[in-house]
């Protein structure tokens, strides 16, 4: 995932998903690389972050940057890639454009709902005897996405489309103020969708009670082509029906039928149908984008109050007590590091962090849920943070106005060794006895209590207290070199059941207890 798509994602900024078939089977070099760039620039306008997805040398990239999107476009002999094409392709290392059903593949394991591109395959003409049916549509009933599209392409037949869209449990709207199904280069196809939606805000609406359903099924928003760039429906049909016809004399079926039928219907109709092309997959970027937006705005609004609240449980929750850390890792391109104040080649990136999160984080996604006991800033960081953590219980979590959320910088070298970490972590010391105190009942309940070496000693000593009294399960982890000895300084550590250092750790701990070095291990690494 392109860092640009990532962090919008981590903040629940906006992000639409647009396929890359276009791109490579679409149209010819170089409008089509021109189309692609003028279709992000209008994602990025209406407030939303483009998304592109492509397969480049067997490994699937969401969001592309200019110079990958020129090799697509430019390349002859890439793939056109749907769900039954992707392990071939990923196993031979090839590269390739994904068609709908790639792309919403792609976007839902990235965690993007929405994404736009021009019309959806669906049932061929005469699909009722060869059973030529796009993946498309299957997709659309397996794959929470929603699909902004100018309805079907209108090479296909529509109402068969319309009808196996139903069988596949998709709910279509057409968008606008009528029910009219596009058909692709038209604003009529002579169909009904069977719902409409009026706006952006109606269509953010639909998507989220779908993805709130858990339906696992997409949604269909069929936007109409500008009506001052749609093409005369009997223009096209006529085109169409030469095409199919000329189609079936060379024997063309099957993924190259598509291609063959739009250069082929730009041809007959002196290219008013790419015209009509280019203006649809503009305008349902515009459209798709503000729907996105809205969505974005309406996931917020809905997160109650300022932080997600836990559901009653019947069985104790584990308690896991310790940092939450926004982390800015910076890895230098080159193998030395330049001091002196010089600027260094590499990359940066913020991920979330701090060793108790990270705990949690792992108990919620093994289905355990724990009571997480940390604090935050009310920051810029804050929300994203909460955010991020939409699957953990967070509603125990100090959010401390005036406080500056902990956050660490760490400068690695290009082989992966930690150079120098500055830390901003003062908000662990709210992480207080008396604050933990208030859940007293949850801690003496939990099968299992974890605590980080980010806790102050006192808190530590409190919790250590608690479990000699009530025989509980508490994993130490002891986080750094300098916060491993806290439990030692006292007997403390005899309540502890697990323990988890690194050598380093390991090695404070026992000068801590007074313990000689064991021989032989001085430099392990």
């Amino acid at each position: 995932i392109q860092p640009s798509v990532q962090e919008a994602l981590m903040e629940g900024r906006p992000v639409v998903a647009l396929e890359s078939t276009i791109i490579t089977h679409g149209m010819a070099y170089p409008q089509n690389l021109s189309m692609a760039r003028e279709v992000e620039e209008i994602v990025t306008t209406n407030g939303a972050v483009p998304a592109t997805v492509g397969i480049l040398r067997g490994r699937i990239h969401v969001g592309l940057t200019d110079e990958e999107l020129e090799f697509l476009a430019s390349s002859k002999n890439v793939v056109k890639v749907s769900r039954r094409d992707l392990p071939f392709i990923l196993s031979q290392g090839l590269s390739g454009g994904t068609t709908v059903s790639g792309t919403m593949i792609a976007a839902h394991k990235a965690g993007i709902p929405v994404f736009v591109t021009g019309g959806i395959g669906g049932v061929h003409r005469g699909g009722e005897n060869t059973l030529d049916v796009s993946a498309d549509l299957t997709e659309l009933g397996r794959t929470p996405v929603a699909v902004v599209s100018a309805g079907v392409k209108s090479i296909l037949d529509i109402g068969r489309t319309l009808e196996y869209l139903e069988t596949q449990g998709v709910c279509v709207a057409a968008f606008g103020e009528s029910r009219e199904f596009p058909a692709f280069f038209s604003r009529q196809s002579g169909f009904q969708a069977p719902y409409h939606v009026r706006d952006e805000e109606e269509a953010a609406e639909l998507i989220a009670s779908a993805l709130g359903l858990g339906l696992s099924s997409g949604v269909l928003i069929a936007v109409p082509c500008p009506q001052e760039r749609a093409a005369s429906g009997q223009v096209i049909e006529e085109a169409i029906q030469q095409a199919l016809s000329e189609a079936r004399s060379k024997g063309i079926t099957g993924k190259e039928l598509t291609p063959f039928m739009l250069q082929k219907i730009n041809e007959l109709t002196d290219g008013k149908s790419l015209d009509s092309n280019l203006a649809l997959i503009q305008n349902n970027a515009r459209v798709g984008s503000c729907i996105a937006v809205a969505l974005s705005k309406l996931q917020k609004a809905r997160r109650t109050g300022n932080l997600p609240r836990r559901e009653d449980t019947t069985s104790p929750q584990p308690v896991v007590i310790g940092g939450i850390n926004v982390d800015f890792i910076a890895k230098a391109q080159n193998p030395v590091i330049l001091d002196g104040g010089q600027t260094n080649t590499g990359r940066v990136r913020r991920t979330f962090g701090g060793v108790g999160r990270n705990l949690a984080d792992c108990l919620s996604r093994l289905g355990q849920t724990p009571l997480f006991l940390s604090a935050v800033g009310k920051d810029e960081h804050s929300e994203s943070i909460l955010h991020y953590c939409h699957h953990m219980d967070m509603s125990a979590v100090l959010q401390l106005e005036g406080k500056s959320t902990a956050t660490y910088c760490a400068v690695i070298t290009s082989a992966g060794e930690l150079s120098v970490g500055l830390g901003d972590m003062d908000i662990h010391h709210q992480i207080t006895e008396q604050y933990v105190s208030q859940f007293k009942e949850n801690l003496c309940q939990a099968p299992l209590v974890c605590i980080d070496g980010n806790v102050p000693l006192s808190t530590i000593q409190y919790v250590c207290q608690l479990a000699r009294e009530h025989q509980l399960a508490v994993c130490y982890e002891p986080t750094d070199e300098n916060k491993a000895s806290k439990p030692f300084l006292s007997d403390s550590w005899k309540a502890l059941t697990y323990i988890s250092p690194n050598l380093q750790e390991l090695r404070a701990i026992n000068r801590t207890l007074g313990n000689p070095l064991p021989a032989g291990i001085e430099y392990s690494e």
